[in-house]
């Protein structure tokens, strides 16, 4: 493992396995409030997997870059819609910078629904932030763990073209620790 590559493989690695999310989501535009639970499934997957090289060939980039790819798959049920689950997945690629920063590939963007980049770096409280600008909107997200086994996440949807605040979310995930047993 690169130096780069150890301060994001040390948050990932803290991330790795099952966790219950419940969500609060703000949606001011329209002064809209939504609670979602869900199960989130986060591992580790090999550089050499399909779905990372179609990543890779649609950025035009080479497989042979120092990377960390992930799947997060979920589960989730909101308060507007109780008896319908709906669940994705998502491949996140971390490519390093330097020793605290770099940029994720994704096969699909978290608020608009395209293959997209984002910006990270992890900060001195070892919070991980992540920042996309997609077509009409940015967004920003910081994942922090509270203990070893509970995250926080917050993120803002902003208007691209007049920085206004469309979204905010908060979200506290708890590891199932029956996960790590297998």
């Amino acid at each position: 493992m690169t130096k780069n590559l150890t301060i994001i493989n040390q948050f990932i690695d803290k991330s790795i396995g099952e966790w219950k999310s419940i969500r609060s989501s703000h949606t001011l535009a329209f002064q809209e409030f939504e609670n979602s639970t869900s199960k989130i499934y986060i591992k580790h997957i090999n550089k050499k997997n399909k779905k990372v090289v179609e990543i890779f060939k649609n950025y035009k980039f080479s497989l042979n870059l120092e990377c960390i790819a992930i799947s997060i798959n979920w589960q989730a049920i909101s308060d507007w819609d109780d008896d319908i689950s709906e669940g994705d997945e998502t491949i996140l690629i971390f490519l390093p910078k330097d020793i605290n920063s770099g940029i994720v590939l994704r096969n699909k963007g978290y608020t608009e629904s395209f293959i997209s980049s984002s910006n990270y770096f992890v900060d001195e409280q070892n919070n991980l932030h992540i920042k996309t600008i997609y077509k009409s909107t940015v967004s920003e997200e910081r994942i922090s763990f509270l203990s070893t086994h509970v995250r926080s996440r917050f993120s803002t949807i902003r208007n691209l073209g007049n920085n206004s605040v469309i979204q905010t979310s908060h979200t506290s995930e708890i590891r199932n620790l029956a996960s790590l047993k297998d």
